[in-house]
């Protein structure tokens, strides 16, 4: 019990940015979170917080222990309420976000699927390729591909994303192929013009480090699967990720480049507001992203795009 409790001021003092916002949220005094946090940091053996007098911030190890600790206690949270609710249904309107590209072939077919098995639910689904504000605009979850901004959501990881550096075969031709990444400013290159979609550029690794390139070009657009289509055309070097890319590589319509310098993948995340009591059909949403998109099959099937409207 005292190890939870300490993962639980934990997340909270990170999510909230205070010793004293997290007491507050408790009923407690800051000095009881203080020794929470104290414990467990003697007990992990490492330093999860840095903390002055006018903030406090995580350090690399209290980054990464919290994504973990925040999926550890949804788990528990879900665990609990499949057993303490038994046999009540979900039930009542769940309203989610996704980015436009991913939502319409990762997040839309599976809208159904829930509903089928939860007939008691309704959702309402927004596709946007901006960063919604769930809090003020009332959404219940948001799927976030990419890394994450620092936030008091709490985010669970559901699955890996990888990006690459794709163009035709003709292009390629006509232009050359890049060796290195510093080689794309003589490219044509097709940049998302969204500031809050890739505000550091394109992400690849060199000499064991992750570094950032905006290359220029005379197209570019908010819309990824315009630039996806543009790039079909062999019209410049698109970043896209896997997901949106992979049976067009696996056919030769598209050819990777920079492989050897592709970066680390970042994630797929469900975020959504903290809440000692999250809904049940919020749990039982994320509890279905999360078996979906950890079934290893999910990815491999052919990743066709759906009929526009």
């Amino acid at each position: 019990m005292d190890q939870l409790k300490q993962i639980e001021s934990f997340v909270a003092v990170a999510g909230k940015g205070s010793l004293t916002a997290a007491a507050n949220a408790e009923g407690v005094a800051p000095a009881v979170i203080g020794r929470r946090i104290d414990a467990l940091e003697e007990r992990l053996g490492v330093k999860l917080l840095v903390r002055t007098t006018r903030r406090i911030t995580l350090t690399h190890e209290g980054s990464a222990f919290l994504e973990d600790c925040q999926r550890i206690l949804v788990d528990l949270a879900t665990a609990e309420a499949s057993v303490s609710e038994g046999g009540v249904k979900a039930s009542g309107h769940l309203r989610i976000t996704a980015p436009a590209g991913f939502g319409r072939r990762h997040v839309a077919p599976l809208v159904p699927r829930f509903v089928a098995e939860h007939p008691d639910v309704s959702i309402s689904l927004n596709l946007s390729d901006r960063v919604v504000d769930i809090v003020n605009e009332g959404f219940d979850c948001a799927v976030r591909v990419g890394d994450l901004p620092d936030s008091s959501l709490v985010s669970v990881r559901l699955a890996d994303n990888r990006r690459m550096c794709v163009a035709t075969a003709e292009y390629l031709k006509r232009h050359g192929t890049p060796k290195q990444p510093a080689d794309l400013v003589k490219h044509r290159c097709l940049m998302l013009s969204s500031e809050a979609s890739q505000p550091r550029g394109w992400a690849f690794t060199v000499d064991g480090k992750v570094v950032h390139v905006r290359p220029g070009g005379a197209l570019d657009c908010s819309d990824g699967q315009v630039l996806h289509d543009w790039c079909a055309q062999g019209l410049g070097i698109a970043w896209r990720s896997t997901w949106e890319v992979q049976d067009e590589v696996a056919s030769g319509r598209l050819v990777a480049v920079l492989e050897e310098h592709a970066a680390p993948p970042n994630g797929v995340y469900a975020v959504f507001v903290q809440r000692k009591h999250l809904p049940l059909r919020v749990r039982l949403w994320i509890d279905f992203l999360k078996q979906s998109y950890g079934d290893a099959a999910y990815w491999a099937r052919p990743q066709t795009r759906p009929l526009a409207a």
